[in-house]
């Protein structure tokens, strides 16, 4: 029995050093944030030929600014208030593809409880944070499997039927890939929402950036992550399966070390950009067993070790700092 309390009291002790380390936990339950979901992907679906003309009106005045955004960006219709609106809309809500993906929302979304306490939890961060900023109207669509999220000015929209799971069957008839398909399912909607409100807030300007500009960006992006979710696992933010996320972990010196050898930290190329910043099955500059993004893994390492090294730097400071070089040297990244 001794020798089972000695070794527990060390373990303990980790535990709660751990916890004291971790800057990103906070505390947010006097924050007063409910966020509340208006779910267009239903209220749509409730108009007919015989009751356009009483039920429209009252969803656009309920939608405002969204059922244009919807309308334009989204589903391409054009203006709501044309005259031939509601016939190209009955085509949209009757085609079979959107029937379908209205089935599918249904029977996987029959509430959206556990999205809003993800999402209020999110925001009661993000006001913890910057509180001066303010918090956006949340509404869920159907979009025929364009965008997964859509933001303007104080608008946050989520496309439903693009996580309807990733072994959803009309994802497989649409000859969708594997790696897209394994983050289309409601575990991503959450950091995919706050990822994209996050670069809405603070969009990228590096068009004719370096490589290492794109990383540190995205890794700015990531570390918000990390303080909008500060017990979620990093494979959720990332959109990693866990083998993917470990083969990063075990090879973060060796792809630090090639992008350095190669000289391609500096290259403004935009293929070698996209190389290591987009989505993709693996990056076929290491082995097929790597993710895709590993530009982007890479800048969030870079950024926690900025942020861990230099503790008086606020989370708003740094989504506003653009000296990536600077972030990059004062890191002291150099992983071994």
């Amino acid at each position: 029995m001794k020798k089972v309390f000695l070794l527990l009291i060390p373990a303990i002790l980790i535990v709660f050093t751990a916890c004291r380390q971790n800057r990103l936990k906070v505390d947010v339950s006097n924050i007063d944030v409910s966020v509340k979901i208006k779910r267009l992907d239903q209220d749509l679906f409730k108009v007919t030929p015989l009751n356009e003309d009483s039920l429209l009106p009252q969803i656009k005045k309920e939608y405002g600014d969204f059922f244009k955004l919807y309308n334009y960006r989204i589903i391409r219709l054009g203006n709501p208030d044309d005259i031939q609106y509601p016939n190209y809309l009955q085509t949209f809500l009757t085609d079979p593809m959107i029937q379908k993906a209205k089935a599918g929302v249904d029977s996987v979304y029959p509430d959206l409880s556990g999205l809003k306490k993800q999402l209020t939890g999110a925001f009661k961060h993000y006001k913890y944070y910057f509180p001066d900023k303010k918090v956006p109207d949340v509404y869920t669509c159907i979009s025929g499997f364009n965008q997964s999220v859509v933001m303007a000015q104080g608008v946050l929209g989520i496309s439903l039927d693009n996580y309807l799971g990733a072994n959803n069957s009309f994802y497989k008839e649409l000859a969708l890939p594997d790696y897209r398909r394994k983050n289309m399912r409601p575990e991503m909607i959450a950091p995919d929402a706050m990822r994209g409100w996050a670069m809405s807030e603070y969009p990228e300007k590096l068009s004719q950036s370096k490589l290492i500009d794109h990383m540190i960006y995205h890794g700015k992006l990531m570390y918000f992550l990390d303080a909008m979710f500060p017990d979620m696992e990093d494979s959720l933010k990332i959109g990693y399966p866990e083998k993917k996320l470990e083969w990063c972990k075990k090879n973060e010196s060796s792809m630090w070390t090639y992008l350095v050898g190669h000289k391609l930290l500096f290259s403004t190329e935009r293929l070698e950009v996209l190389h290591y910043i987009n989505p993709a099955p693996y990056t076929n500059s290491f082995t097929s067993e790597s993710p895709g993004r590993t530009g982007v893994w890479l800048g969030w390492q870079i950024v926690r070790k900025y942020m861990r090294k230099h503790k008086e730097v606020t989370l708003e400071a740094l989504m506003n700092d653009t000296n990536y070089s600077e972030i990059l040297n004062s890191s002291g990244y150099n992983p071994d």
